[in-house]
């Protein structure tokens, strides 16, 4: 075993979405873990439509917290 962490697919799915997971406790960490197919992927589109309509300069503040500008 290498020592890698184990993948976690509701979690990868979610940071790869933009969330930020970095902020949220144990306990909220549990509840997204234990989400079906299904909730994941509502609460992922509901992500991508709620940031297809921010505003654009929230969206690059988003971004690294506003690093790349």
């Amino acid at each position: 075993m290498t020592g890698s962490p184990t993948p976690e697919p509701s979690l990868d799915a979610l940071a790869a979405a933009g969330f930020d997971l970095d902020t949220l406790s144990e306990e909220q960490l549990e509840v997204l873990r234990a989400l079906t197919p299904r909730e994941l992927s509502l609460l992922v589109d509901i992500k991508a439509r709620l940031d297809e309509v921010a505003p654009e300069v929230r969206a690059h503040a988003d971004v690294a917290g506003g690093a790349l500008f």
